[in-house]
């Protein structure tokens, strides 16, 4: 279930990839699918082992075109273990919520990002994130949990502030705001409710099918009730200032 929309976030065959704080691997299997230099990058080490054998599988299995690569890692948002200009494409989902130093996790990505490079960034949408919180605290007061709820333009103006340029957003995953709200309504660790049960059986089988009903069904829902919120930005080939100068002194 991929979050980032790659109509609107294209790939080109060997674009050298960043997926920060990668998690079980969705956008990282993704782009080596598509033929990228994929480094996938996590804190936690059991996840990075699950990518890393996932990797090897579909390499085994023949499902990365030739000249794709796939690294997974462990590794720091806040200290990146590359050096600058080293991506062509950086792609961050679902992480930016649990980071207390949002701002410096946006620094390492622009410094990491070639100059003409693109980002992609999610986060949960401030509405149906707000509901589940509303629902429940233990939705979000754990370790590691969510910290903040981003309203769309507060994140925008942090990417802008971080010097990159959005060029697009969009809405994600309508039919996964119900379920959970429906778990935060019965116990974020209550599977066992019969609401929960039966909805996760509708989400399962629409991953599975695809079927066209539901397809259309999240389209014309995902602006009002899409659980993500994603945002697209690229980096300027000159810092913002000089960039802003050029214009002033081209007008």
């Amino acid at each position: 279930m991929l979050t980032v929309d790659f109509t609107r976030f294209p790939l080109a065959a060997g674009d050298r990839v960043l997926d920060l704080g990668c998690g079980a691997g969705r956008h990282a299997f993704e782009c080596y699918r598509r033929g990228a230099q994929v480094v996938a990058l996590d804190r936690n080490a059991e996840e990075i082992r699950e990518v890393a054998k996932w990797f090897a599988a579909m390499k085994e299995a023949g499902e990365a075109p030739e000249g794709a690569t796939a690294t997974a890692m462990e590794g720091d948002a806040l200290n990146l273990p590359f050096p600058d200009e080293s991506f062509d494409v950086v792609i961050i989902s679902e992480v930016m919520e649990h980071i207390p130093d949002d701002k410096g996790v946006l620094a390492e990505m622009v410094r990491v990002l070639k100059p003409g490079g693109r980002i992609a960034i999610t986060v949960p949408r401030y509405g149906p994130e707000k509901v589940c919180w509303t629902l429940s605290d233990a939705y979000h007061e754990v370790e590691g949990g969510h910290i903040r709820i981003y309203k769309a333009d507060e994140l925008l103006g942090k990417i802008r502030g971080a010097g990159l340029k959005p060029y697009g957003t969009h809405h994600a995953h309508a039919l996964h705001a119900p379920y959970w709200w429906l778990k935060c309504a019965f116990g974020v660790d209550n599977d066992k409710a019969l609401p929960v049960r039966a909805y996760h059986k509708l989400l399962v089988w629409d991953i599975m099918k695809k079927p066209m009903a539901t397809r259309v069904a999240e389209q014309l829902l995902n602006p009002v009730v899409g659980k993500s919120f994603v945002a697209y930005a690229t980096k300027p080939h000159l810092p913002v200032a000089a960039a802003q100068d050029v214009t002033k002194a081209e007008a």
